[in-house]
C-alpha cells in the first residue's frame, strides 16, 4: 500500500510499504477514506524527529471502511464504517474506568514514562503505524472504532478522532460560568472548534491569531478576534473590563510565535545526534512559550486556563509566583477522545451542523499530495487551515 512516511526533519514522502495485517485477534484492518494532517503531526515534521525513525508511518486522524476483522471482534464487520480515535485505549481498566482513556493503563507506554498508546506519534507512544496511508490496523477494535452511518460525509466524522474532542475537552476543562469569557489562544483547528463550541456552549469567545484567513474564519461564527501584536494582552484586558477573560484554552502549544529564543533553541536540538537531542527533550525546556505566557497573563484572577496545545519540554520556565498570586487554575492533557464521543455524535450529526464540522477544510487531495501539503500547512500559505487526505 502507499503511505506517508517521515524521513527527516521537515522530510516526508508517499512510499509503497507492507499493507497491515490482523496481529492479535482484537484487531481489524480498515480501507482509509479520509486522513487529516493535525497541528500535531507538525511538531513531528519539525520538532519531534530526535524520537521517529526514517519510514515511520504518520498520521492519527482517520476513518474508513472495515476490511479484515480478527477472531475475538464482535462488534464491528467487514463494510462498517468507522472513525479512529488517535488514543488507543482498552476501555476496561483503571483510567479507562474513570474516563482517562489517554492514560489507559493497558496500552501505557511505561517504559518511556508517558501515556496511552498513539496512532503516528514516535516512540514516545509506541511507534504505531498511522493513518495517512490507504490501510490501517486498529488495535483492541470493538472499544477503539466508532461505527459511523453511511449517509453523510466523511467530513461529518472525520474530526472525531482528535481535534473536535481535543476542543471540547479544552473547553470543558476551562470551567466556565455560565455568563462566562472565553479566550481562545491560536485559530488553528483546535482553535477553530473550541472557539466555536464556546459560541455553541453561549458564551462570549475572544480569540488571537495572527494569521486573517484563520481570523476572518473564526469570525463566522460570531468570534471577537485578535491579531498577535505586542499589546495583544492589554487589549484582551481591555475587551474584558480589565480583569481578563474568566478562562483561556490555549491551543498553540509548543511551537508558538514570537518566541525566537525557544525557536533558536529547538533548531539546535534538531541538529544534535538523536540519543543526545532525546536526553535534553527529556530534561531542558524546549517549548516556544509565548501563547503560555499570554494565556497566563490575560485569564483573570481566580480563572482557569486549558491547554490544548502540545508541550514537550521538561524544564519549562513557569511563572509561579504570578499563578499562585492569581489563584489560576491550570487543567491539561492529552484528549480522552473516547469519553466525549458519545456527547459529540449528535451534534457532528444534526442536520445544522452547529459546530461547522463541514467548515473547516481548506484542502482536500489526494495522498500523493501530502508531502506538498506538510509544508504549506506549516508555513500558513494559501490559506491552508485543515487539510484532509484522500487515498
Amino acid at each position: 500500500m502507499k503511505a506517508l512516511t517521515w524521513q527527516g526533519k521537515r522530510s516526508v514522502s508517499v512510499n509503497t510499504v507492507p499493507d497491515p495485517t490482523i496481529e492479535k485477534p482484537t484487531d481489524v484492518v480498515i480501507r482509509v477514506t479520509s486522513a487529516a494532517i493535525c497541528g500535531s503531526d507538525l511538531h513531528l515534521y519539525e520538532t519531534l524527529g530526535p524520537f521517529l525513525d526514517k519510514g515511520d508511518i504518520l498520521g492519527h486522524e482517520t476513518m474508513g471502511v472495515v476490511e479484515e476483522v480478527g477472531s475475538q471482534v464482535t462488534r464491528l464487520s467487514p463494510g462498517d464504517r468507522v472513525v479512529i480515535p488517535f488514543v488507543i485505549a482498552c476501555g476496561d481498566c483503571y483510567m479507562c474506568a474513570r474516563g482517562l482513556h489517554s492514560q489507559c493503563e493497558t496500552t501505557q507506554m511505561t517504559e518511556q514514562g508517558t501515556g496511552a498508546q498513539l496512532y503516528g506519534f514516535s516512540e514516545l507512544y509506541g511507534s504505531t503505524p498511522g493513518g495517512q496511508a490507504e490501510r490501517l490496523r486498529v488495535p483492541l477494535a470493538d472499544f477503539n472504532a466508532t461505527k459511523v452511518g453511511h449517509e453523510l460525509p466523511d467530513e461529518r466524522y472525520l474530526f472525531l478522532s482528535d481535534i473536535l474532542p481535543t476542543a471540547w475537552q479544552g473547553v470543558q476543562y476551562a470551567d466556565l460560568p455560565d455568563d462566562g469569557t472565553l479566550i481562545v489562544m491560536g485559530l488553528g483547528p483546535v482553535g477553530q472548534f473550541a472557539s466555536r463550541i464556546g459560541r455553541h456552549l453561549g458564551h462570549r469567545v475572544l480569540a488571537v491569531e495572527p494569521v486573517a484567513e484563520r481570523r476572518i474564519m473564526a469570525e463566522r461564527y460570531g468570534v471577537e478576534t485578535f491579531d498577535l501584536t505586542d499589546d495583544v494582552v492589554e487589549r484582551l484586558r481591555d475587551a474584558t473590563d480589565g480583569r481578563g477573560a474568566d478562562s483561556v484554552v490555549e491551543a498553540v502549544g509548543m511551537e508558538a510565535h514570537g518566541s525566537p529564543g525557544a525557536t533558536l533553541a529547538q533548531n539546535a536540538v534538531g541538529l544534535l545526534p538523536d540519543g543526545i537531542a532525546k536526553k535534553l527533550m527529556n530534561t531542558a525546556g524546549v517549548d516556544r512559550l509565548e501563547a503560555l505566557y499570554n494565556s497566563f497573563d490575560s485569564v483573570r484572577r481566580g480563572g482557569t486556563v486549558s491547554l490544548s496545545g502540545v508541550y514537550a519540554g521538561e524544564a519549562d520556565p513557569i511563572p509561579m509566583k504570578s499563578l499562585f498570586d492569581k489563584q489560576v487554575s491550570i487543567r491539561m492533557g492529552q484528549c480522552n477522545v473516547q469519553h466525549w464521543r458519545d456527547e459529540l455524535i449528535p451534534l457532528v450529526e444534526d442536520p445544522s451542523d452547529p459546530l461547522g464540522v463541514e467548515d473547516l477544510v481548506t484542502h482536500r487531495v489526494p495522498l500523493d499530495k501530502a508531502p506538498e501539503m506538510y509544508e504549506m500547512f506549516q508555513k500558513k500559505e494559501n490559506g491552508c487551515i485543515k487539510v484532509v487526505l484522500k487515498p
